[in-house]
């Protein structure tokens, strides 16, 4: 049994996982983008069974806006958002239309960089996975390819209570598609609402 494809995303009430006008300087892009992530660093202890969820995953794919602002051929020097020890600590395959070397980070992160598109990332990634399941880590645009293709099985969101009004939606672009609701929990900042896509 090949492992189960699962997305987890956090966005506003009216869908956008982030802001317009992304820089390395503002990540998420402009608006109150800082509300969306608050219910994973102000209220952990409420949230403990989704960040868990979030963090058992054998294998992630994302998308290369999620690993860094760089555009264009690759600047060597820019090895993620996420300091010398990213918090995946499993393999990470980017999609990209630029070829990299893989990069290894402390905590057993590495990131493969795949030029071949969405299949290829994903077959990489169950490959690495084992018996656990492949993560779409993001952006929306990677996920929103994912459910266009058919290719995920679980889709939770984390739906923040704030409207950004623009920037990167979830669903763009999606033809329309039958979601099973599986789960929804209420917390502080936040309420989880996890879908099944397809069977």
């Amino acid at each position: 049994m090949s492992p189960r494809v699962v997305c987890d995303i956090s966005i506003s009430a009216d869908g956008y996982a982030a802001g317009p006008n992304q820089t390395a300087e503002k990540p998420f892009g402009d608006g109150p983008v800082d509300r969306l992530h608050a219910w994973m660093f102000d209220t952990p202890d409420e949230n403990r069974a989704e960040v868990d969820r979030i963090t058992a995953a054998g294998a992630y794919v994302m998308g290369r806006n999620m690993f860094g602002p760089v555009r264009g051929e690759w600047d060597l020097s820019w090895t993620g958002w996420w300091g010398e020890e990213p918090p995946y600590h499993r393999p990470v395959y980017v999609l990209t239309h630029h070829a990299r070397a893989p990069l290894t980070m402390k905590g057993g992160t590495t990131f493969t960089f795949v030029t071949e598109g969405i299949h290829a990332a994903l077959d990489q990634a169950r490959a690495a996975a084992g018996d656990l399941d492949v993560a779409i880590a993001g952006g929306a645009s990677t996920v929103n390819q994912y459910l266009t293709a058919g290719l995920l099985d679980e889709l939770r969101t984390h739906i923040a209570p704030v409207t950004l009004g623009a920037g990167e939606r979830l669903f763009d672009g999606v033809p329309p598609r039958h979601l099973e609701l599986v789960e929804a929990r209420a917390a502080a900042l936040v309420t989880h609402v996890t879908y099944r896509t397809r069977r």
